[in-house]
C-alpha cells in the first residue's frame, strides 16, 4: 500500500539516525517501527486493566436524607435558622 505519512521532526530524526547506523531502508524502518508499536498497543489492549481508583469507606452519612434541603439545614443548623 502506498500512502503519504507526515512525521514529527523528532520521529523523522530518530528514523534517519537508525537508517544511517544500519542497512535497512527508510521504508523498512518505518514498517518495523509500526509493527513493533502496533504489537505493543495490541498487548496493552488485551491486558486486563485494574481499577484506576481504590474504594474508600467514607463512613455513615450524617444526614439521613438530603432531598429535603430545608430539613437538612434544620438538622445541621438547628430549627432556629428559619
Amino acid at each position: 500500500m502506498r500512502t503519504t505519512l507526515s512525521l514529527d521532526d523528532d520521529i523523522a530524526a530518530q528514523l534517519e539516525q537508525l537508517r544511517a547506523r544500519g542497512d535497512r531502508s527508510f521504508r523498512q524502518l518505518v514498517n518495523d517501527a509500526l509493527r513493533a508499536g502496533l504489537a505493543l498497543l495490541d498487548r496493552e489492549d488485551a491486558a486486563p486493566r485494574g481499577p484506576f481508583t481504590r474504594a474508600v469507606s467514607l463512613g455513615a452519612p450524617r444526614l439521613p436524607d438530603v432531598d429535603d434541603v430545608s430539613e437538612a439545614i434544620a438538622i445541621t443548623e438547628g430549627e432556629s435558622y428559619r
